[in-house]
């Protein structure tokens, strides 16, 4: 009898766990409790978590190195070296302090300048009579135009396991890249610790060796409680290039990277609309003078939100071209100085358009690639095709990455599924 019951007692758990397991919103909450506790022990059991590198206006000779603590240091040093050489170099981070969720983050940025053309440097972390493994930093080529870069979409997960192998595995088969760009919604919630260290705990060692080009997304604005506000963390994560306004630092810059100007928007102007009423039109000079002023052979334009409308079935559009409230505002600046390309991300799906100049197909127009997602929030077949697009993957899609190949006179971007199969390809030549 006693044997009877406690075998019921273990059916019923188990039939218990499999109606709950079955019970989708259920089953992600206890999935993002149990992948909360592994990053968390993961990452804050360190004296220093989340190190990685930021690109720099120019990385000929210069490099940004960030890295975060839970313990407010001020014996934190930045040791580096030429790679195969014995002296080591030092230098002092600058540090500030993130208050988020009746928590303190403390932030140590160092960049370094004057490095090298060309050159391997070693970088490793101290504190006390500890020091870290060492890592990999390497200078961009003076006067090269020769480069490779990886660019992921949205990153945004409720578990950041699927995005972890999306990067790790673009890395592995591109370890040739100069550094990577990722193209807003980092995160699922801009306020929520557990995501940021998902996101670092996806990149690592990539970020590691290889700057990042960030690109901030609405999800960034979001509160833990889902409200809008100063996307703080984003801003406090990543020390980006100068965009001669104080005020707007670290939310749009540009960089050059052989004879390419990259040129980063800020499109989250109606999110934030509340606290930087003016974030456009200072946005839109900025954006003007840095195109006009730029002396690169080539321009690319990274931005989250897409130029695009898309119908869908609670939204038909039919065969209407619809251009959004961003590609009205930026594309006639784009067409002004000649942009040779522009990424955009947000809508979860990839679609390569034909080129676009005048709000028309033009073939002497600009090429416009929405990038897809790379995290696992998807949006399978929501979408209707554009007349625009040119390609669109087989429905319903599933995670992407690209990779685009700089060389003398010709942009080429690939788009690869996580497996790295090649599912389009387009080339720009000059």
């Amino acid at each position: 009898m006693k044997k009877r019951i406690i075998i019921s007692v273990l059916l019923l758990i188990i039939i218990c766990a499999v109606g709950i397991m079955s019970y989708s919103p259920l089953r992600n909450k206890i999935e993002q409790i149990f992948f909360a506790t592994k990053v968390y022990n993961l990452l804050n059991s360190e004296e220093y978590m989340n190190l990685h590198q930021v690109i720099t206006k120019d990385s000929v000779n210069s490099r940004t190195i960030m890295w975060q603590s839970l313990n407010d240091r001020e014996d934190f040093i930045l040791e580096y070296k030429q790679e195969n050489e014995d002296e080591i170099l030092q230098a002092k981070p600058q540090k500030s302090v993130l208050d988020i969720d009746n928590k303190k983050i403390y932030i140590y940025a160092v960049t370094l300048e004057n490095l090298k053309a060309d050159m391997v440097y070693d970088y490793r972390l101290g504190f006390e009579n500890n020091r870290s493994d060492w890592y990999k930093l390497k200078t961009a080529k003076e006067n090269n135009n020769k480069f490779k870069t990886l660019i992921f979409p949205d990153s945004q997960s409720n578990d950041y396991t699927e995005w972890k192998s999306l990067a790790m595995n673009a890395w592995q088969n591109n370890q040739d890249s100069d550094f990577f760009i990722n193209m807003g919604d980092l995160v699922d919630n801009g306020y929520d610790l557990v995501h940021w260290n998902g996101w670092f705990d996806g990149v690592e060692p990539m970020v590691n060796n290889i700057p990042v080009a960030p690109v901030q997304g609405n999800h960034e604005t979001y509160t833990t409680d889902w409200k809008v506000a100063m996307p703080n963390v984003y801003l406090e994560m990543f020390k980006l290039p100068t965009n001669g306004n104080d005020k707007y630092q670290n939310q749009y810059y540009s960089f050059d990277y052989g004879d390419v100007h990259f040129t980063v928007i800020n499109t989250q102007d109606d999110e934030m609309a509340e606290f930087e009423p003016d974030l456009l039109n200072e946005q839109l000079k900025w954006l003007e003078n840095d195109l006009a002023t730029t002396d690169k052979k080539w321009k690319v334009v990274l931005m989250h939100r897409d130029i695009l409308n898309y119908g869908r079935d609670a939204k038909p559009l039919g065969d209407e071209i619809s251009f959004s409230r961003h590609g009205e505002i930026y594309m006639p600046i784009f067409d002004k100085y000649d942009v040779d390309a522009v990424l955009t991300a947000h809508l979860h799906t990839y679609r390569r358009r034909a080129l676009i100049r005048d709000f028309a197909q033009n073939e002497q127009g600009t090429l416009y690639i929405l990038t897809g997602v790379a995290g696992n929030v998807r949006y399978p077949s929501l979408w209707y095709k554009n007349p625009l697009d040119e390609y669109v993957p087989l429905q319903p899609e599933t995670n992407n990455y690209l990779v685009l190949e700089a060389d003398e006179n010709s942009l080429t971007f690939n788009c690869y599924l996580p497996d790295s199969t090649q599912i389009d390809t387009f080339t720009l030549t000059k």
